[in-house]
């Protein structure tokens, strides 16, 4: 016991104590800003496809082109948009589920809402802004002469009067 008041009394001296190791986490309690450094050194390599929600992203990228009218319709710039858009929504999920864990959002000691909160807000409104950016109506792809045609002939093939066999469960008596 006396080797453990002598270890306390040792360590605190009336200075403070040594900083921090390099690279230290101890301060890091929600996880945003690994998750952004993440993000923003690897791009979209650090969302794994083969998991649900890197699956779950895809098809939300996916769907996001085909209402932008596909992928003849979008340019690289919107393209480029999108990718964002779909690294804020990884954001903004993660956030959002960390946000609905916790007991309360609010400090109780100084009476203010916890900082993650206004940090996910100022995310929300970029990405309201990228989403905007590319247009929120929902295009049709434009049909080119060439598919007109081709479904023009299909449907010619289809209704030219061929005669259909008759079915197998009439039996002769």
């Amino acid at each position: 016991m006396d080797a453990i008041r002598a270890e306390k009394k040792r360590k605190w001296n009336g200075n403070p104590p040594p900083p921090a190791p390099k690279g230290n986490r101890y301060a890091v309690k929600h996880g945003l800003i690994p998750l952004k450094a993440a993000v923003k050194g690897l791009g979209g390599r650090v969302i794994d496809k083969r998991t649900t929600l890197g699956k779950s992203l895809a098809r939300w990228r996916s769907e996001l082109i085909t209402d932008l009218g596909g992928d003849d319709a979008v340019s690289t710039q919107q393209l480029s948009l999108i990718d964002l858009a779909v690294k804020s929504k990884l954001i903004l999920d993660s956030i959002d589920v960390w946000i609905l864990t916790q007991d309360s959002l609010i400090n109780k000691r100084r009476r203010t809402i916890i900082p993650i909160v206004l940090q996910r807000q100022s995310l929300a409104d970029g990405f309201a802004r990228y989403l905007a950016a590319l247009g929120l109506e929902r295009r049709q792809k434009v049909k080119t002469l060439n598919d007109l045609l081709n479904d023009h002939s299909e449907g010619a093939d289809n209704g030219s009067g061929e005669k259909s066999e008759p079915s197998s469960d009439s039996q002769p008596e």
